[in-house]
């Protein structure tokens, strides 16, 4: 999944990014209010992580105007502020969910894995699809029973594709989903991890269709 952080604390911002992109998410990181609009005109984003105290301003305000212009992107607080109220507050503004800092790692990885799922309609963690079952939270996938390890690009496509069965998706759109503005990444990125991919999944019901001059899209045979 692609990331948008929004955070003033250089330290922690890196800290947690580098957290997610071990598990194969792309992250960009926003300073301030006016960076982060910079980065939502350009990018797509499957999930914002958004401090409250900001130098341009609050982040009530960004969440606020996020959900008066109905772009319903997963948000998840981030702050110090620990009262009640406050908790309240931000999720009466729209948040899916707030963390208060200090925080775990873990904690923040397992909420944002539970406010995707919940945003995507679905309750239980492993999909099922074309005679193969996929759980991201292992990074596994069982084809005919047989139990086969997902690298981190190679488990973030197949959420992707799966998330949406049947819709193509260009090259540039998938690049935006897995890669950050930091990564350099060359033209034949998408092919080898959708090579990658489809050695995978051999053996099931699915496929993963070339249409040409268009994109790729996860089809059941």
């Amino acid at each position: 999944m692609r990331f948008l952080m929004i955070e003033d604390s250089d330290d922690l911002a890196h800290s947690v990014a580098e957290r997610l992109r071990l598990d194969g998410h792309a992250v960009d990181h926003a300073c301030s209010l006016a960076e982060a609009e910079d980065c939502l005109s350009a990018a797509p984003y499957d999930l914002i992580l958004l401090d409250l105290s900001l130098p341009d301003g609050d982040g009530r305000s960004f969440l606020t105007r996020q959900r008066r212009a109905r772009r319903d992107v997963p948000i998840v607080v981030m702050t110090a502020r620990a009262a009640v109220r406050d908790r309240v507050d931000v999720l009466d503004l729209g948040a899916d969910d707030y963390l208060t800092k200090p925080f775990d790692f873990a904690e923040l990885e397992a909420r944002c894995r539970a406010v995707l799922r919940r945003r995507g309609g679905a309750t239980e963690t492993v999909q099922r699809f074309a005679g193969f079952t996929f759980n991201p939270l292992t990074a596994q996938l069982v084809v005919a029973g047989e139990a086969r390890e997902l690298r981190n690009r190679e488990l973030r496509l197949l959420e992707i594709l799966l998330a949406a069965p049947d819709r193509i998706f260009s090259k540039s759109q998938l690049c935006d989903r897995l890669f950050s503005y930091a990564e350099s990444v060359s033209d034949n990125a998408i092919e080898v991890y959708v090579g990658r991919l489809r050695k995978k999944l051999e053996g099931s019901g699915a496929q993963i269709d070339t249409v040409r001059g268009m994109g790729y899209r996860l089809t059941a045979a």
